[in-house]
């Protein structure tokens, strides 16, 4: 059991001053203040501290990514302690570019690996290409059959592209749908999407010509140019969802994409927010050669966190619902709120947003700003 004392809490909503009792995993009480335990118990003094959800990153590259350049810049693997320090209690895993020398299996078995070592994981089959890798042959019956599988990824309006058809498209959704319901899972299609001028011609085709829901398709790295965003928003007008990337570029950071989304009265619930940590990413030439590669971070989310918060004057609870609840609900997961029942990821941070600890399914990986739960093979 593990009991957290007088801790400003946003669940995301601010509720006040509270204690929280935690045991099994799960989020058992909340309370103005909880006197008595009658069970052995942890205890966390969050005086002065402010506790919010863990925060969820729906798109990283946990196995490494990149590759664009040869071998030499495939990127490294995630650890676990990037995670606890950039206060992420769940993440979910997928291929990038490289669905050749990287493996679904592979990415399957670091997903669980990171289970093991104490944060919540699931993953995407797929990659950029077209039929993309998969474990059992097929992206449908991984999702029904993997129970850490949610959906499948694919790129397109991009030179890495497999370049699909409208068609192809249509059946790659209607499969991922049906296996979804299926499995009670989300099934939808993580599309990594380029700079090409088409953007999301494709899927309003798609959307026009069938019944296929919306919520199905969902853009990533839609901030990448103004033509993309602009089509992201006509998809988030109709009900869709758009996941904003960080770091892309100063000009359209997640933050100020939000605000444009709200100054157009767009449906800000339908809007989340990720890292591509572990990602690779590039610049290239007009004519297609690679001039510069690097790699991507996970702490991206909680420094946009900041950012929103002490540069564009977000309130705590909005800009924390882009990377907790609103991520939740987009992939049918009980997390991204404080809530009796629900599951105990949590993080203390000072009033300045300075991460000092973090619980994940109720276990302390982080306590005063130390990583005390590292990766297995973490020195």
């Amino acid at each position: 059991m593990l009991l957290i004392k007088n801790a400003e809490v946003y669940t995301p909503e601010y509720i006040g001053k509270k204690d929280i009792l935690i045991c099994n995993e799960k989020i058992e009480c909340i309370s103005d203040e909880i006197r008595e335990v009658p069970f052995e118990h942890e205890i966390l003094d969050g005086t002065g501290m402010i506790l919010t959800p863990g925060l969820i990153d729906q798109h990283v590259h946990v196995t490494g990514g990149g590759g664009e350049g040869s071998f030499h810049t495939r990127t490294p693997e995630l650890q676990l302690s990037e995670l606890v320090e950039g206060g992420i209690t769940t993440v979910v895993g997928l291929l990038g570019t490289d669905g050749i020398t990287r493996s679904v299996g592979n990415l399957y078995a670091k997903i669980m690996a990171l289970n093991e070592e104490g944060v919540s994981a699931y993953m995407l089959t797929g990659a950029y290409g077209y039929p993309g890798p998969t474990i059992t042959g097929d992206a449908d019956k991984d999702i029904v059959f993997i129970e850490r599988v949610l959906g499948v990824k694919l790129a397109v309006s991009d030179h890495r592209a497999p370049n699909v058809t409208v068609d192809e498209l249509i059946h790659l959704a209607s499969k991922t749908r049906v296996a979804g319901m299926l499995s009670g899972k989300p099934g939808i299609v993580t599309l990594h999407m380029g700079d090409a001028k088409a953007a999301l011609a494709h899927v309003f085709e798609a959307l026009e010509k069938t019944a296929i829901p919306v919520k199905i398709f969902r853009p990533t790295h839609v901030n990448r140019n103004e033509w993309l965003l602009e089509d992201a928003y006509k998809l988030l007008k109709m009900g869709g969802y758009i996941d904003l990337t960080c770091g892309i570029h100063p000009d359209s950071r997640p933050g100020k994409c939000v605000v444009e989304a709200k100054k157009r009265g767009l449906p800000m619930k339908h809007i989340t927010i990720s890292s591509d940590g572990h990602g690779s990413w590039s610049n290239y030439a007009e004519d297609g050669t690679l001039l510069e590669i690097g790699v991507s971070g996970v702490d991206a989310l909680l420094k946009e966190l900041v950012y929103m918060v002490n540069e564009i004057g977000f309130s705590v609870s909005e800009a924390l619902s882009y990377m907790t609840c609103n991520v939740a609900d987009a992939l049918n997961l009980r997390k991204g709120r404080i809530a009796a029942g629900m599951d105990a990821d949590l993080l203390l941070l000072t009033k300045d947003l300075k991460l000092c600890g973090m619980v994940a399914r109720g276990k302390v990986l982080m306590k005063e700003a130390q990583v005390i739960c590292k990766g297995t093979y973490e020195k």
